[in-house]
């Protein structure tokens, strides 16, 4: 005799697969029936022109101005021209004469920045305060053109 093909895993899984079905349409059937019927105006938001979400529409008399297409900027905004000093002042924080390197203390921000002894105008030590431009180098920003300052 051959053994049913509905074993009882299939039926619970049927009764569970049906009574899933039952309770979405049931609770389909009560969101309409409890549903006001605005549609889409009970969704719409606005924003005031204080930059605050309301549900009310924008008041035109209160609107303040034009704005021309040419003035949006889409990107990153262009860059004001600063006029920078390039000639910075320091203290020579190390220096090592044999190897011929050494790093040089921005006195404003406390930055170091690496200097060669090809940079230099005339010999350096230890302590002295210089004066020195900055140049992109390999690893960061580098000390160029140094002298001793008075």
């Amino acid at each position: 005799m051959a053994k049913s093909q509905e074993s009882y895993n299939k039926k619970e899984k049927e009764k569970k697969r049906l009574k899933k079905r039952k309770d979405k349409l049931e609770k389909k059937v009560e969101r309409k029936a409890n549903s006001d019927g605005g549609g889409l105006e009970n969704m719409m938001a606005y924003v005031d022109e204080f930059g605050n979400i309301t549900d009310t529409p924008p008041d035109p008399t209160k609107k303040k101005q034009k704005i021309k297409a040419e003035d949006i900027e889409i990107g990153v905004p262009k860059r004001e021209k600063k006029d920078i000093d390039p000639i910075k002042k320091g203290k020579v924080e190390f220096f090592n004469d044999s190897k011929g390197y050494g790093f040089i203390k921005e006195v404003g921000t406390q930055e170091k920045f690496f200097v060669h002894v090809n940079g230099l105008l005339e010999e350096i030590q230890e302590g002295n305060m210089v004066t020195f431009e900055l140049e992109r180098g390999m690893k960061g920003m580098n000390a160029v053109r140094v002298s001793k300052t008075q």
